[in-house]
């Protein structure tokens, strides 16, 4: 009989995202988000151990992203890991206008609605996460017709494509996993979009084209304050920035960064202990 081994993580802030982005390196069998920890999942075939993954998680302590963690380990018969997946994929109605849902559950259109059709695979952006539902309520008040749109760090493809199906002329999304490209190319399949988005495997600094009027970030705080200059230089005069993945704790700092470019911080949408930032440029 075969076995796999499930281990428990909590960090510190907890920072899902960031965290499976990591473990994801030691090719585990299945990473699943919880409320507030994730579920690792190694079998007899993986060399994924506790031991290993409190070397990852001790990185993060190192870079002080994170203050304290834990992993705890059990040892169950072997599941069929793709239904114990889909389990946890559901339909998310992020607002009254837009609903996310994976190809295999059932969803009834309701009028003046926007569906978006994603399958995360294990790249991040369900809308399961207060921040990616942050800048997708967002979306909807600052996407007009005939802008440009660049999402950096897309994940799953999410926003890019929302803001296609918004009524953007066109999206550009961005990410440094190839995991995560993959995935966003089969999800503009899926959305009928790929004439209005695009996804690119690639850093911020890579991209040479300037002139975007709409440019997102959904990522943790160091990170938006290393790439803040790239950001603004990416974004066009009168244009928005549109930055989450960020705590309450974390506003003052990314305030005072990019308002140092000249920016103005025009609101502020709060979802428990995540925010996300909006900024003008003059």
């Amino acid at each position: 009989m075969k076995y796999f081994r499930e281990y428990t993580v909590t960090t510190d802030p907890f920072l899902p995202e960031i965290v499976s982005g990591l473990l994801w390196d030691l090719e585990t069998n299945g990473i699943v988000e919880e409320a507030n920890f994730l579920r690792v999942y190694a079998n007899d075939d993986n060399s994924v151990t506790k031991q290993l993954l409190e070397q990852k998680l001790g990185k993060l302590l190192e870079q002080k992203m994170i203050s304290a963690f834990s992993v705890t380990e059990h040892t169950f018969e072997d599941k069929n890991w793709n239904e114990e997946w889909e389990k946890q994929i559901n339909v998310i109605e992020v607002s009254d206008k837009i609903v996310i849902k994976p190809t295999f559950r059932e969803y009834k259109q309701k009028e003046g609605q926007i569906v978006i059709t994603i399958d995360p695979k294990m790249s991040f952006g369900t809308g399961e996460h207060e921040t990616t539902r942050i800048v997708l309520q967002l979306l909807e008040k600052y996407v007009k017709p005939e802008i440009r749109v660049l999402d950096v760090g897309c994940g799953t493809g999410v926003l890019a494509i929302a803001s296609t199906l918004l009524g953007a002329e066109f999206a550009l999304g961005i990410d440094n996993d190839e995991w995560c490209y993959e995935n966003a190319l089969e999800n503009i399949e899926l959305n009928s979009c790929h004439d209005k988005a695009e996804f690119r495997l690639a850093e911020v600094h890579q991209i040479e084209e300037k002139n975007f009027n709409l440019v997102l970030a959904n990522i943790q705080k160091n990170v938006l304050l290393e790439i803040s200059e790239e950001l603004n230089n990416h974004l066009l005069s009168g244009g928005y920035l549109i930055l989450s993945g960020l705590l309450v704790d974390d506003e003052k700092d990314i305030a005072a960064k990019y308002c140092g470019f000249g920016l103005t911080l025009v609101e502020k949408i709060q979802l428990h202990e995540w925010i996300g930032l909006v900024f003008h440029k003059k």
